[in-house]
């Protein structure tokens, strides 16, 4: 598209690193200890992206914090066997690293996990920012993370754009001012996020490349 845009920001869940499966069967777990057979993948589908605050004091407030400490521990117990990378994204990445783009993660996870995810798939040594949970007072899509990201890497919204597989991903970036692309391979299905107006939709992450200028 142009060189415009010289920050792009992601989300890492569903959008770098396929956690789809480690996400869907931690809350799973989590749900089937406090409502035996009441929640299935279909049920759990809209908890991926809130925060697991918001998600759990819905469910059950007085018990919040406690069912957020079983998913946790389950969630790292199985983080290395279940979590697998997309297709085209390391390439991807190295590519805008190598073209000196800004570049940043934020997301709605705790900074633990998220340089676990990381660190298994490589990622590691190409993004100098991260903002996490644990980072602000409010997630996406209040545009506070965005905001800190670009604050962080002395960027400015006009150049930068927010990459996601959620509709807080999209919500959060127009929120802050930035451009905003939705990945079609998210586990919401393409239409949900299309909903959303994105300025663009990647069909496969190589397709952020010639948006970016690269």
């Amino acid at each position: 598209m142009s060189n415009s845009i010289d920050t792009v920001l992601f989300d890492l869940d569903g959008t770098l690193i396929d956690t789809n499966e480690l996400i869907i069967s931690s809350f799973l777990h989590t749900l089937e200890q406090y409502y035996p057979g009441q929640y299935g993948r279909e049920e759990v589908l809209p908890f991926m992206g809130p925060s697991l605050k918001e998600t759990f004091e819905k469910i059950n407030p007085g018990r919040c914090d406690e069912m957020i400490s079983v998913y946790r521990k389950y969630n790292l117990e199985q983080h290395d066997f279940l979590v697998k990378e997309f297709e085209g994204v390391y390439e991807s990445v190295r590519i805008l690293h190598e073209n000196r783009k800004k570049l940043a993660i934020v997301t709605t996870k705790l900074s633990d996990v998220v340089h676990k995810g990381l660190k298994l798939t490589k990622l590691d040594a190409f993004f100098p920012v991260i903002v996490a949970i644990d980072h602000v007072e409010k997630a996406k899509p209040d545009p506070e993370p965005v905001l800190k990201a670009l604050s962080l890497l002395n960027a400015d919204a006009e150049s930068a754009i927010m990459v996601g597989d959620n509709h807080h991903d999209i919500l959060a970036g127009k929120n802050a001012g930035t451009k905003t692309a939705g990945v079609a391979w998210t586990a919401k299905g393409r239409e949900h996020l299309a909903a959303y107006k994105p300025d663009f939709m990647l069909e496969r992450m190589p397709d952020l490349l010639p948006i970016v200028g690269v």
